[in-house]
This record gives C-alpha cells, structure tokens and sequence, in this order.
C-alpha cells in the first residue's frame, strides 16, 4: 500500500459518519439551545465589531477577529470549493452551507469558552484556546495535550503550510509563468520576515490585508454574477437539486452522489471556516473583553464571512460560467471561471493576486495557532526549532501533489476538530449559562435559554 493510499483509507475513517454526526449534531445542539444565535443576534454580532477593547486581553476584538479570518480565509475559499465542486458536485454548495450555519453556533460556543478559560502566561502575555479550556473546564489534560498535538499538526501538514503554499505556486505559475522553486523562495522569506515579530505584528497585518482583499474578490465575482445575472436562481435550484440527487455526469466531470456531495461538502466548509476545528479559539483568547459571550458573538461572524458570503460567491461564479464540469482543478478552475466570465487576462491576475493574499494571510495565522500548541506542549522550549519546522515546510509545500496536500488537510483536520468537539459537548451547560447572564446583564431580550 502507498502512502497516498494510505492517507485516503485514514481519511476515511476520521472523516466517516461518526465525525459529521458530532461536527453538525454538536452545531444543530447549540443552535437549538442557543434559540437560533446565529440568525437572531447576528445584526449584534456585526455591531460589536469595531467596539473599542476593553478588559485585559492583548489584540481589539476586531484585530483577534481579522487574525482568526487571516487564518481562516485562504485556498478553501478558491481552491476548496473549486475541488468540492469538482468532486461532489453543485450540491456540495448546500452542504458547505448547512456546515457554515452550524458552525456559526459552535464557532461562537468555543470562542466564548477561550476567553473564559484563559490564562497568562509566565511572560504576562495571554494564553487561551481549546486546550486550556479542555484542561481547566473539563480537567483533561491527555486531551488538551492531543488536541495541541493535532493543532501543530494541522500547522505543518494542513491548512497552515502545503495547500496554502501549492496553491500560490500554481497560480503565479499560470498567471505569470513563475517557477515554482522562485515563488517557494519568497513567500518562505516573505513569511519569516512577518512571523518572526510575533502576534502583534501578525495581527497588524492581517488587520490592513484581510478588509482589503476580501472586499476586492467580493466586488470581482459580484462583476461576473452581474454579467451572468439571469442565472443566478437556476444555478441556486441546481446547488439545492443536486444536493438531494445524485449529479449526472456532464464534460470532464465524472458524477457525484448525495453522499459523496455530502462528505466533501462539510469536510470542505470546515476546511474554510474552521468552526468546530478550534483554531479561531487561540486567537480569540487574546481580544481585550471582559465579556466571553461578546468575543463569542464577534467570533462567529467570521464564519459568516467566510463561507456563507465568500465561499458562496466562488461557487455561483464557479458554476454559472460552467467550468466546475469541465477538466480544470483546483485554482486552475477557479481562474478559468473568472477568465471565461469576463476579461480573460484581468480575470486570471485577479484571482491569482486574491489567492496570494489570502493564503499569505491564513499562513501567518496559522504559525500562529502552532506556535502556541506547540508552547503549550513544550513551553518555551523549541521555539526557534517550531519555525525553523514551518518555514521549511513552506520552502517544500510547492512540489508536493494536489490531491494528496488536500487528504493530508482533510484528515488532520478531522483529527483536530474531534477532542474539541467533545470539549464543546463537555462544557454546554458553561456556554448556556453565560449566554443566558451576557443577555440577562444587557436586558436586551427574554433569556436565551
């Protein structure tokens, strides 16, 4: 048995039906005994986005929120739904959807337990994240130490490294004909150069890059919808029918089935919005609040941002210029959508330029999230040697397969997300009580719960 092969039959598994159980039952749980959070106080949660910080804490609520999106924007929004689409269909859309809705709940559950749960650390800096929590709220500390172990683990092998840094490549590779081993040199360069300074200069980064590059791939695929505007409700009943229907084989594309749509639908979306992964957490702890439920609150807009409006965009675009069914993958999909819908070369830099962006950005926050994992394990041993592993893993990430990066990300993903899952499940009543006295305090409504 190879090593792909290998990877694959442990994907499998972790990503089998007792992990979307527990990822969307713990979401639908939440979202019920939260009385729809997510929907009802979402008008809130946007509010409190640029509340000035107040309470200890060392990033704005805003700058912990653009460090999280700086991790959690990236390649999943370009490349992961392009390889979901390919793989199961228009109907994986919908189940992106259905995971981000959810996860809303959960993602605003684990950003309130890190803030309640932190901790300073012997250099007066804050400390929080799922394996605090795990270890003070539940008293497990085998658990908290697996989970940071799967954290640096998603660093190096996940999201944080080999898809961000692949996908670069290949768009400065089709855009401008760049050599692989020239983009891997720079961006690794580029990457210590930000990450070096730490979590300040991090978050005073992604605080400039995040708004930007955001708001300018909205208005690039709000231009391809607008020329593709008498489509935009088929393709919305073509997402909603091929959810619930197997989809039929059309060009280069092979087929899906429900369930196939389904697997690598929620997989995809915990790919790109993170909720229930418990990465958002660490950066979380860090805002200046004295309120967990308020952080909770400004947490879980980021799923909003990131899959129900980003991820959403790419896969109309994707799918109303007809390439998902054609022989492109990946970003070459992705480019190929926005060069047929409109200018071809303005339509090929444009989306190589947001690609670089944003998996630049999720690079940078997730050396964060490993870093402290690994502190966690470790303490202030092996710093040096954590980056020296992560920038090194860059400089390789551009020269590995496609397929492979997204089952090695898909499965260590899973792997993370399963103790702080349980972590969530462990700690519902914590997270009701204090919802239920954050709304109490303001008398803005009747009790959540």
């Amino acid at each position: 048995m190879d090593f792909h092969q290998l990877v694959a039959d442990i994907n499998s598994i972790v990503w089998g039906p007792a992990t979307l159980i527990l990822l969307v039952g713990t979401g639908a749980y939440l979202t019920f005994r939260l009385k729809l959070i997510q929907l009802f106080r979402l008008p809130m949660a946007l509010g409190l986005l640029f509340k000035p910080g107040e309470g200890k804490g060392d990033l704005s609520p805003f700058a912990a929120l653009c460090t999280a999106l700086s991790a959690t924007i990236g390649t999943g929004n370009i490349v992961g739904v392009a390889t979901a689409i390919k793989i199961g269909g228009p109907g994986a859309l919908f189940w992106m959807w259905l995971a981000a809705f959810f996860g809303m709940a959960t993602k605003y559950a684990e950003c309130l337990l890190a803030v309640k749960y932190r901790t300073t650390d012997k250099h007066g800096n804050i400390a929080g994240g799922p394996m605090y929590y795990i270890e003070r709220g539940l008293g497990l500390g085998w658990m908290a130490k697996l989970f940071a172990l799967f954290g640096v683990g998603v660093a190096f092998f996940g999201i944080g490294t080999f898809a961000q840094v692949n996908a670069i490549s290949d768009a400065m590779t089709i855009a401008f004909h760049v050599p692989s081993w020239v983009t891997a040199t720079v961006l690794t360069l580029l990457v210590a150069a930000v990450v070096l300074g730490g979590v300040t200069r991090i978050a005073a980064v992604a605080q400039k890059l995040v708004p930007a590059m955001a708001i300018g791939y909205l208005l690039a695929c709000l231009w391809i919808l607008g020329s593709h505007a008498d489509q935009v409700v088929p393709a919305f009943e073509l997402v909603i029918h091929s959810a619930f229907n197997p989809t039929a084989a059309t060009g280069g594309f092979l087929g899906a089935t429900v369930a196939m749509a389904l697997q690598i639908g929620i997989a995809r979306g915990v790919f790109s919005n993170e909720s229930g992964l418990g990465s958002a957490p660490i950066a979380a702890a860090a805002a200046k609040t004295n309120e967990p439920a308020e952080q909770g609150l400004v947490s879980m807009t980021g799923t909003f941002f990131d899959t129900i409006i980003i991820c959403t965009m790419t896969g109309l675009v994707l799918i109303l210029t007809g390439v998902w069914d054609g022989d492109a993958a990946g970003a070459a999909m992705t480019s190929a959508a926005f060069a047929s819908g409109g200018n071809a070369l303005i339509g090929q830099y444009m989306v190589t330029v947001a690609l670089v962006c944003f998996a630049f950005t999720t690079i940078l926050g997730w050396h964060y999230y490993g870093e402290r994992c690994w502190s966690y394990l470790t303490g202030d041993r092996g710093r040096r040697i954590y980056q020296m592993i992560f920038l090194g893993l860059i400089a390789c990430g551009a020269f590995i397969k496609l397929d492979l990066i997204w089952l090695l990300a898909d499965t260590v993903n899973g792997l993370m997300a399963i103790p702080n899952l349980i972590a969530i499940v462990g700690l519902r009543h914590i997270i009701v009580a204090e919802t239920r006295d954050y709304f109490a305090r303001l008398s803005l409504c009747p009790q959540t719960a």
